[in-house]
């Protein structure tokens, strides 16, 4: 659904804007004046160019550090017996990012007209998501709202952990690999060139090294802009083809049968989907709905076809483990770990249990794949560079043997 930016005033005349994600435009002016406001102007957010990595999920709204203290500070509030009205207010008037505050007035003022936590929460998707307001939800209806909190306070600091141990080890390999293109460009384009006029000028049969990377040069200087514009074309079809439902499929499927990358996605995604249904079990939601959610933020198809088929099974009486086992999606180890906790009565306290042990296994395959991947990058770095050397030298050593 499109996200708009609007401005609008409340009966008192204070001043409101904010953003909020709605089917259109006239559903959204519905919406505000149930909230007691009169927009003036509405306008649709342009979405912005975002990196996103497959099977990490996109960017929120809100960062995700904020929406941690938020949640951590409410939790107290609650715990201390403040009126949720209050808490919202003081937490709304503190908070130095505009767009969090005028979303937390909304809020607040959501409440004031009726609606309950969660209900008012669900009016702001791009900040709160699904699996945010269905914990609410359970929180209030159970009576454990600040019990809630602090778990969902939780669970999104490991998660965030969880992204950042990723993406910090892709980083260094990005950069090294720009890096490595960079100077071969350099060497093609400017450096090669000059070797090239004096070889010209020296006359004779050069070695064949040495005319393959005088080729690759010529290649480089006169067509440049076709090979940009080769990869930029490529960066545009990839995403093109992300955004169609059978290409993310087919990418997806590829990610995970990846060598190296594969095991550390595969292992990502579990630690996610046992620490989030984990954390739903135990807050009292109950498991389909879980599993619906855990399908949705997932961040591979293959993976959610998997836990929808899991769903499908369950309801028609299976236990979790039989259709995850049937995917051939998961690792026999967990299956046989949830299993066990069905059989036991515990399977909320064995999935936090298995997102702990992958928590250990990612950092672990990070760590592995860094070590791969370095002297990986510095040996291609060494052999291309040493070898466009070598390749130029090698005439002026034949010079240097027939003078001698």
């Amino acid at each position: 659904m499109p996200i708009y930016v609007w401005e609008g005033r409340t009966k008192s005349g204070e001043a409101r804007k904010g953003e909020t994600e709605a089917q259109n435009e006239g559903l959204l002016i519905q919406q505000l004046r149930t909230q007691q406001i009169v927009p003036f102007k509405v306008k649709e957010k342009k979405p912005g160019f975002q990196l996103k990595l497959p099977f990490l999920g996109g960017a929120k709204g809100v960062p995700m550090r904020e929406l941690v203290i938020f949640t951590r500070q409410f939790a107290t509030m609650i715990d201390a017996g403040l009126p949720l009205v209050q808490c919202l207010d003081i937490l709304a008037n503190q908070n130095p990012n505009k767009n969090f505050k005028n979303i937390l007035m909304n809020v607040k003022e959501s409440v004031e007209g009726g609606s309950t936590f969660a209900q008012a929460l669900e009016r702001h998707p791009q900040v709160f998501d699904k699996l945010f307001v269905s914990l609410i939800a359970a929180g209030e209806v159970g009576g454990i709202l600040d019990t809630i909190l602090n778990r969902i306070g939780v669970f999104m600091e490991k998660s965030e952990a969880l992204k950042r141990k990723v993406k910090g080890a892709m980083v260094y390999p990005a950069v090294v690999l720009v890096a490595l293109v960079a100077v071969v460009l350099v060497l093609l384009i400017f450096v090669i060139p000059v070797f090239s006029k004096m070889f010209a000028d020296m006359g004779g049969v050069l070695p064949a090294p040495t005319r393959a990377v005088m080729a690759m040069s010529d290649f480089m200087r006169h067509y440049i802009l076709y090979v940009i514009g080769g990869i930029v074309a490529l960066v545009f079809g990839y995403r093109a083809l992300r955004k169609n439902v059978k290409g993310r499929a087919v990418t997806d499927d590829l990610f995970l049968k990846a060598p190296v990358f594969g095991d550390l996605i595969r292992k990502t995604a579990v630690a996610r989907f046992t620490r989030t249904l984990g954390t739903m079990i135990s807050s009292g939601v109950p498991i389909l709905e879980g599993l619906e959610i855990c399908s949705r933020t997932a961040g591979n198809v293959t993976i959610e076809k998997a836990i929808q088929q899991a769903k499908i099974s369950i309801s028609e009486g299976k236990s979790i483990a039989e259709p995850l086992k049937a995917t051939n999606v998961f690792p026999s180890m967990v299956v046989q770990m949830i299993g066990v906790g069905e059989q036991t009565g515990a399977l909320d306290a064995m999935l936090n249990k298995i997102a702990d042990f992958y928590d250990v296994e990612v950092d672990a395959a990070v760590d592995g794949l860094t070590s791969l991947i370095e002297p990986a990058i510095m040996i291609a770095l060494s052999v291309v560079v040493g070898g466009f050397l070598i390749a130029m030298y090698l005439p002026i050593f034949s010079l240097a043997s027939v003078v001698g």
